[in-house]
């Protein structure tokens, strides 16, 4: 079977820095899959790289086996893939609906005239935006304004307005940054409920516990190349991912582990 999403060799580059080095990975359709790497690694320009949002310097990207060069930020949206932004991108101003209404509906120069036809065409995307919001558990907070928020509830309402546009590919741009532990989790355990409606999910993040915990196959970058890559378990025994983490996610890791190893011995 093809992979939905797929690069080959693609770099990313701004002057003589690549941020992005001969970089291939495989979105499987169904799966959750992991892209994850230490702050600096490149993520987020990758993502831009998919999504239209930054030039490719050489290789391509490919959704549904077509080559997305030249396509549009726009064109890869209405086709299907969909992100999400670290920096939240919310309208602070609107209401948590109004915010998922925004993004659910597809608009063209002649939308206007299509309303006017067919006044019942908002129904649909009513109904998508309450399916993300109900997906997500947010309902209680559709008429509140994003501004008064907690930071938590606005990265949810965040993936919710991505989910709005029913994506066939939903990429999501480090949704766990500023989320505590219990936050985190709970954030994992909506994204393994999308998988079940039938919405491919690409997770980017540096948070190792989360990308471990709900992905089924994770590539590791580092200084913008892929330096590992495979199942959870695979990445987080390789050495290579645990050199790139010294200092940070790594030794929780290895304490983990160390007291796994003593526990497995007092009994």
């Amino acid at each position: 079977m093809s992979a939905l999403l797929e690069t080959h060799d693609l770099t990313v580059s701004y002057g003589g820095l690549h941020a992005n080095s001969n970089v291939n990975i495989k979105v499987e359709k169904g799966k959750l899959t992991g892209l994850i790497g230490p702050n600096g690694a490149g993520k987020t320009t990758f993502i831009d790289a998919i999504t239209g949002f930054t030039n490719v310097s050489s290789g391509r990207a490919e959704f549904r086996g077509q080559d997305l060069s030249g396509e549009s930020a726009a064109g890869r949206a209405r086709n299907g893939l969909v992100r999400t932004f670290q920096s939240l991108e919310l309208f602070e101003d609107l209401t948590v609906w109004d915010n998922l209404i925004v993004m659910a509906e597809t608009t063209y120069w002649w939308s206007f005239l299509a309303d006017i036809i067919r006044p019942n065409r908002k129904v649909g995307v009513e109904e998508q935006a309450q399916w993300a919001l109900d997906l997500l558990g947010l309902g209680d907070l559709k008429d509140r304004l994003t501004f008064d928020l907690s930071h938590g509830q606005r990265k949810l309402v965040s993936v919710a307005r991505g989910l709005a546009a029913r994506p066939e590919l939903l990429l999501l741009d480090e949704p766990a940054a500023g989320l505590d532990t219990v936050e985190s989790q709970q954030l994992g355990s909506h994204l393994r409920e999308i998988l079940n409606r039938d919405i491919t999910l690409f997770l980017i993040d540096h948070d190792m516990g989360l990308v471990l915990s709900v992905c089924d196959y994770i590539y590791v970058l580092d200084f913008g190349k892929i330096i590992a890559e495979g199942t959870p378990d695979e990445v987080r025994k390789n050495p290579e991912v645990i050199k790139a983490y010294l200092g940070e996610t790594a030794g929780e890791i290895q304490a983990q582990e160390g007291a796994a190893v003593r526990q497995q011995g007092g009994n």
